[in-house]
């Protein structure tokens, strides 16, 4: 996508730090500051509500590109199983259903990401970094063309990345960075075409079965969202030479 990046030398995540100092660096930058001003109080009841201690937080996400929400799952590092704590209304989302192949095609990627950088400077006021392309994107996609910078933003518009308004990507920034201050190190996200249950999924394969490119990534989202389902923890994911997947 084209995003237009202020000051780009000094996005700064500090994953290498200690996970103690995390919060603090963070709090260096005046917007991420504004976000806790804003929303630490509403995240902190809504820990409390969920018997989530922000010291041993960890989080999960999973959009939707249908129902255009983000859904933020937690729990405790003790504990088994996430639980659904928030969903995050998508404001806007450009392309439509499908994997991402190649540089401005306004496609959001679909698939088995994580978040790999913030940026407290985004010219869409905060801004996370989802790691497109992933090692089935570099496979599946243009070589050479794939292209970068896919965020969740604030702001409500896309060119390839997820929206969510100011107000919402304050607070998801703020649980974000809650997790990693506790100890979590990578944030997985996992984007869907639309919820998959079975009739949808049904739906889908068959309006698109000669796609044999968007089928095949949704065979396998679909085998991780029914794992997840059931189990309430997400699969490990393993990317295969022909850029499948295999879900365990």
């Amino acid at each position: 996508m084209r995003l237009i990046i202020l000051l780009l030398p000094f996005i700064f995540m500090g994953f290498e730090m200690n996970p103690s100092s995390f919060k603090a660096k963070q709090l260096n930058f005046t917007r991420v500051r504004e976000a806790f001003a804003a929303k630490e109080k509403t995240v902190s009841k809504t820990l409390v509500a969920n018997s989530l201690s922000r010291d041993s937080l960890q989080i999960y996400l999973r959009a939707f590109k249908t129902e255009k929400i983000i859904e933020l799952w937690a729990k405790n590092i003790a504990e088994p199983k996430f639980k659904l704590i928030k969903e995050f209304p998508i404001c806007e989302i450009s392309g439509n259903i499908g994997p991402k192949r190649r540089s401005g095609d306004l496609q959001v990627p679909e698939g088995f990401y994580y978040i790999s950088d913030l940026n407290p400077f985004s010219k869409y006021y905060l801004s996370m970094q989802i790691n497109y392309p992933n090692a089935s994107d570099s496979i599946r996609g243009i070589k050479g063309r794939l292209g970068n910078l896919i965020f969740i933003h604030g702001a409500c518009e896309s060119s390839g990345c997820i929206s969510i308004t100011d107000e919402k990507i304050k607070e998801l920034y703020v649980y974000f960075i809650e997790a990693r201050n506790a100890g979590q190190q990578k944030v997985e996200i996992t984007i869907f075409p639309s919820k998959l249950e079975d009739k949808a999924y049904e739906k889908l394969t068959k309006v698109y079965s000669k796609d044999k490119d968007k089928t095949s990534l949704w065979a396998d989202l679909k085998n991780s969202y029914d794992y997840f389902e059931r189990k309430k923890v997400p699969p490990t994911v393993k990317f295969l030479k022909n850029g499948s997947h295999e879900i365990n």
